[in-house]
């Protein structure tokens, strides 16, 4: 009855690991949580610092507990920080099973539940732990020592935190997972760093040498980072294919050649395998520099410039002819991009699915003919604040594009409801319109939408002298449909 009994407390376990994984973490954290309280107080012999441990993310008791954490949820967890990084690395340990008879006879009637699982449901358990919390799981004993640094744990390392030592916590993290194999961590495939500001070239250096299969890398907002780092981690983790640069205003080329002469084409025909790029907000980004990029990295899928403004009409031109993949494309409030640029986008033909140029005042209907004519499968298009975009080139983008779910015309003064009817007309499919602030749009061009495109999800038609009546026609029309607006007199 006993042995009947352990065997459905641990399937009923594994059934809530599935079905509700934040619930057993958060008890799991708990749990853990109560485990450091109650080793803080043992003697000093049963500690160890002959590996590195959780001290790393967690350090000794006696140091003050205000500084942000690793977490991989974006939350910042309390952890010390201390001037001697020997002195954080330390781990609590049990006594060898079987050396205290007593010891062993007395915790044979303390047994937690939570030790009665196996080994692979604590894995699995532990699995669904941000990487401070692992870390923290290291010090409860022995046994959860050697399942919380188990490999398998380890495919992906998470760093958050403004004031984290994150060049020390990924040295410290690496040397720890190089251990099983020397100088390389080959489980480790993710890194994410968004947000640790004092992360410098020389934790990426680290990566680049001891993470070859690096595949996934997010430095949102570490604006120390260097082209130099960036070199280091393209040259050394030739699997790379994610990589979000975002806010790193110091960075302004990625190529496999540290020299500029030589940073117009690749060295020895190499390619970097990178096809998802995010350059959001490095403002120095030239077109030379895009240039760079663009011959480097030729399987390019997804590329994000926006606020990159010191891009012209030229960088289009040398992306469209060396990265014909391109699926996904955002120019947002990139105000030199006009017409000339469109033209150069649209050699991207059929590949062509996403296209952001919002605030891009230069671009007109000219430009929009162009995407029109030779992007026929475009999926999304936000042209909000294209002042020169009217009614006409929305008509070519309706009759060209068919497939088209979401548009954004917002602050485009000249798109009236002759453009409406049009959109309705040739694409029904649509889902997510924005029509903010189109002071020329009516309840006519509201109700020729809402009669035609059914499947309509999200209607934006804020600052839009919009009648109560075609708003209450849109929704008997689009049940499904959440409208957006400003007028008090419909509810």
């Amino acid at each position: 009855m006993m042995l009947y009994s352990l065997l459905h407390i641990q399937s009923c376990l594994q059934i809530l690991i599935l079905s509700v994984p934040l619930f057993v973490v958060s008890i799991l954290s708990l749990y853990v949580h109560t485990c450091n309280l109650l080793h803080s107080g043992l003697d000093s012999s049963t500690r160890t610092l002959s590996t590195p441990s959780p001290g790393l993310i967690l350090p000794s008791k006696s140091s003050s507990l205000s500084s942000p954490a690793l977490s991989s949820n974006g939350h910042e967890t309390n952890s010390s920080s201390s001037s001697s990084a020997p002195a954080e690395t330390v781990a609590v340990v049990h006594p060898q099973p079987g050396t205290h008879t007593r010891s062993r006879q007395s915790k044979s009637h303390h047994h937690a539940p939570i030790d009665l699982l196996p080994d692979h449901t604590l894995l699995q358990i532990f699995s669904h732990l941000p990487t401070n919390q692992l870390c923290r799981c290291a010090r409860v004993c022995r046994r959860w020592y050697n399942l919380a640094w188990d490999p398998r744990l380890w495919s992906t390392v998470r760093l958050t935190g403004e004031l984290l030592h994150a060049d020390r916590a990924i040295r410290v993290l690496t040397h720890r997972l190089c251990q099983d194999t020397p100088n390389v961590c080959l489980t480790l495939e993710t890194v994410v760093a968004n947000g640790c500001k004092r992360l410098t070239d020389r934790g990426l250096h680290v990566v680049a040498q001891c993470c070859p299969e690096l595949r996934h890398l997010e430095v949102a907002g570490c604006y120390n980072i260097s082209n130099e780092a960036v070199f280091e981690v393209v040259s050394r983790c030739p699997n790379l294919e994610h990589l979000n640069l975002s806010g790193c205003s110091k960075v302004t080329c990625i190529s496999l050649t540290q020299e500029a002469s030589l940073q117009l084409s690749p060295l020895h025909g190499q390619q970097i395998s990178i096809h998802y790029l995010d350059m959001t907000d490095c403002f120095s980004l030239e077109d030379e520099g895009l240039r760079t990029i663009a011959s480097h990295c030729p399987r390019l899928t997804h590329l994000y410039l926006r606020r990159c403004t010191r891009l012209t009409d030229e960088a289009l031109r040398h992306l469209a002819l060396h990265c014909p993949s391109i699926r996904e494309l955002s120019l947002s409030d990139c105000r030199l991009v006009g017409d000339f640029g469109l033209r150069e986008v649209a050699r991207l033909e059929g590949c062509l699915r996403y296209l952001s140029v919002a605030h891009c005042t230069r671009i007109t209907d000219v430009g929009m003919r162009y995407v029109a004519r030779y992007c026929p499968r475009l999926r999304y298009l936000n042209a909000r604040g294209c002042e020169g975009l009217t009614d006409h080139g929305l008509g070519h983008l309706a009759r060209s594009c068919p497939k088209l779910k979401s548009l954004d015309v917002g602050k485009c003064p000249l798109v009236s409801d002759s453009g409406l009817e049009q959109l309705a007309m040739y694409c029904q499919g649509l889902r997510r319109v924005s029509l903010r602030a189109c002071e020329s749009v009516t309840g006519r061009g509201l109700k020729a939408l809402a009669a035609n495109c059914c499947e309509l999800q999200l209607l934006n038609v804020q600052d839009c002298e919009v009648s109560p009546e075609a708003l209450r026609f849109v929704r008997r029309h689009c049940r499904r449909c959440v409208i957006e607006h400003t007028n008090p007199a419909f509810y």
